[in-house]
């Protein structure tokens, strides 16, 4: 969580000066938006809205509205890139491709069969150390009313900010574009 420091050197948070108001020292903002990620807010923005962000942190104990916010801005950056799809699109594109490399792994134990691994190492080990763990479903954390749930995600860049790697959008999906 960034810290509310930026408002003892007076600049304010990305939020306040997105909407060009004073940042007061209470700002349920600035913990979350600091000045150096004006494009968080200016997402979070366009996509939920400043009032509905700010009725959703209210209504959320302290230690839930970092996730939250992580969330929003995830869902927000995705709506933003892919406007259809939205996070929908990533998740298509990473289930697709767990597809893809369980029917390599599949194909891999039925080579390691067919050469007679098999017969040296008991067929349990085999199955033990060639088995993908299944994905764990994360749970919603807040749901804003017409949208798709917030998800606890953790974000992908350094420092706590999100990343700008979309797979799904970057032009190299092997699975032929769009859905």
């Amino acid at each position: 969580m960034a810290s509310s420091s930026s408002n003892t050197y007076n600049s304010p948070c990305a939020a306040c000066k997105f909407l060009r108001r004073k940042c007061m020292p209470g700002c349920i903002f600035a913990p979350y938006f600091p000045p150096e990620e004006p494009h968080k807010f200016a997402n979070v923005h366009k996509i939920f809205g400043a009032s509905n962000v700010t009725k959703l942190l209210n209504e959320l104990l302290p230690h839930q509205r970092e996730d939250a916010v992580n969330s929003l801005a995830y869902e927000a950056e995705a709506r933003v890139r892919d406007p259809v799809y939205g996070c929908v699109g990533a998740i298509s594109y990473l289930q697709r491709q767990v597809h893809r490399l369980q029917k390599e792994l599949d194909a891999a134990n039925a080579d390691l069969v067919h050469y007679g691994l098999s017969t040296s190492t008991p067929s349990n080990v085999v199955d033990l150390v060639f088995q993908p763990q299944p994905l764990q479903p994360q749970q919603p954390v807040y749901r804003l009313p017409g949208t798709s749930p917030v998800m606890n995600q953790q974000p992908r860049g350094t420092g706590g900010s999100r990343g700008t790697f979309l797979p799904w959008n970057n032009g190299n999906d092997q699975q032929g574009g769009n859905m």
